[in-house]
């Protein structure tokens, strides 16, 4: 129960932090958030240092925590690290991927098309997640998988906040199609490139994300 409220918390904060409705520096104080989120103070807890750990906060001894909101250049500058790390990931599972994992792949790409027929964008990034996480598992690489995760969880609040755009998600279940049906042909540098620009946030794309933070600002 209590790590089920700590990541409602967590979700909480995190679009709050991406939204800018939590400003860079501005404390987070347990009670306060607590009373917010109607928790009690251990689950806001374990969400502030789930919060440390994605790089979203700084914990400062004596004094608390803090928000550590990325700048517009920051986050660019993650997105485009993790377009190369995705690319890389795709491009190796081309040569490497069992026919059990695209099963798997195949399988977890209808569920984000069910999440697009049910018109829900939170649904569909957990399957969209699912989706990556087979491509890392599939690569053979588990140093390369480990730090593409880890990058994937520092952009998530992003990433979620990018699918909520006006038609996104099916843009994103047609790159989705795409990516499977260059893995599954072995074409390791198509499959690279068409995860790389999967991922990539730039152009009318950027464009549409800021209009959309400050829509819910």
């Amino acid at each position: 129960m209590s790590s089920r409220a700590a990541n409602r918390v967590f979700q909480g904060i995190e679009e709050q932090i991406a939204t800018g409705q939590l400003k860079d520096g501005e404390k987070l104080d347990e009670i306060s958030l607590a009373e917010r989120f109607s928790v009690s103070r251990t689950p806001v807890r374990e969400a502030l240092l789930q919060l440390v750990g994605s790089g979203l906060a700084t914990q400062i001894p004596k004094r608390g925590c803090f928000v550590r909101a990325p700048s517009f250049k920051e986050m660019i500058e993650m997105f485009e690290v993790m377009s190369e790390l995705e690319g890389l990931c795709a491009r190796l599972a081309a040569r490497r991927i069992t026919d059990e994992q695209l099963a798997r792949l195949k399988a977890t790409n209808a569920g984000c098309e069910q999440a697009i027929a049910e018109g829900d964008s939170d649904l569909y990034y957990a399957t969209n997640v699912d989706f990556h996480e087979c491509i890392y598992e599939a690569c053979g690489n588990q140093f390369l998988a480990n730090e593409t995760r880890r990058l994937r969880r520092r952009l998530q609040s992003f990433r979620r906040l990018q699918l909520r755009v006006r038609g996104r998600m099916p843009q994103s279940l047609t790159e989705h199609y795409k990516i499977i049906e260059a893995i599954e042909a072995g074409q390791a540098e198509v499959a690279d490139e068409l995860s790389r620009v999967h991922v990539m946030i730039q152009g009318e794309r950027f464009n549409d994300l800021l209009m959309h933070m400050e829509t819910l600002q």
